[in-house]
């Protein structure tokens, strides 16, 4: 029987179909149905589960899967000793501490002493440490946000998005602890050559399209006397590649630059007379 890699993923919710539409942006097919729990890719040997995020590190640590995709909040609260394969760097949130409306807070201090609800108390447990300050903890699965009004805490400590949550319930976030984002997991040594042949050939696989989602690809007109200092600006993977135009005294240029300077190089591009700039999303890119 040929070998697979197995990949723990979340069943459902934001994070379940950003992991895998980036598998398929990978190349990888499958069919992913709502109502399957387990099934294999049909162009790779890659085998998916589709269970609780938190069950995640645990299946990866007992044998169960190989690799897995969960928060980090999720990995750094369990502690199990996996390995961090690489920060995908999607479904971001913060963990924060949450008062009610007339609590005073001034700082972690004011948490001295107090009752904090929450799913995360190593996480927050850690954090307190660090800053000297010593809280009791209610640990809850769910419904944090209820607890300061049944009198069960004095503050909480959760995921963040928006803080609607927070308000309808007479809390305010008053301090960001702790951010995270999804990680791909997996054990420090993997069971065999031939599944690391596996994982290793979808990590390039993986990073190709996370390097893209980096990057632009443009093309522009430049009068040719700008060239030069159009290079220093926007460089390219090793340098522009340059067209010579009919018209004299103009150029053609195809480069990549990166997502997060684009509207600074695009400004400074305008500035120096470049025109008819097209701007296309990148799917895969490697060195």
């Amino acid at each position: 029987m040929a070998e697979v890699v197995r990949i723990a993923i979340q069943k459902s919710g934001r994070l379940s179909e950003k992991s895998l539409q980036i598998i398929k942006n990978c190349g990888i097919k499958f069919g992913s149905d709502a109502r399957v729990l387990k099934e294999e890719a049909s162009n790779f040997p890659l085998e998916f589960l589709y269970v609780r995020d938190d069950d995640i590190p645990a299946y990866i640590r007992d044998g169960i899967a190989d690799i897995g995709i969960v928060g980090r909040n999720e990995y750094d609260e369990q502690a199990i000793d996996l390995e961090v394969l690489r920060d995908l760097g999607f479904a971001k949130c913060r963990l924060s501490i949450a008062v009610p409306n007339d609590f005073v807070y001034q700082g972690l201090s004011s948490l001295e002493g107090k009752r904090v609800a929450t799913s995360y108390p190593n996480i927050l447990g850690g954090i307190l440490k660090e800053n000297g300050v010593s809280a009791s903890f209610v640990q809850v699965s769910g419904s944090v946000e209820i607890t300061p009004a049944v009198g069960v805490a004095d503050a909480i400590c959760d995921l963040v998005s928006t803080g609607a949550t927070l308000a309808m319930n007479g809390l305010r976030e008053v301090q960001s602890i702790y951010t995270s984002t999804a990680v791909m997991i997996g054990r420090k040594q993997m069971a065999n050559a031939e599944k690391q042949r596996i994982l290793d050939r979808l990590m390039i696989r993986l990073d190709a399209v996370m390097k893209a989602s980096s990057y632009k690809y443009i093309m522009f007109n430049l009068p040719e006397e700008h060239l030069e200092q159009v290079a220093h600006i926007i460089g390219g993977m090793k340098s522009p590649t340059v067209t010579p135009l009919m018209e004299k005294g103009w150029v053609s240029v195809q480069t990549v630059v990166a997502e997060d300077t684009f509207w600074e190089d695009f400004e400074q591009l305008k500035a120096l007379g470049a025109q008819g700039i097209l701007v296309t999303p990148i799917e895969k890119m490697t060195e």
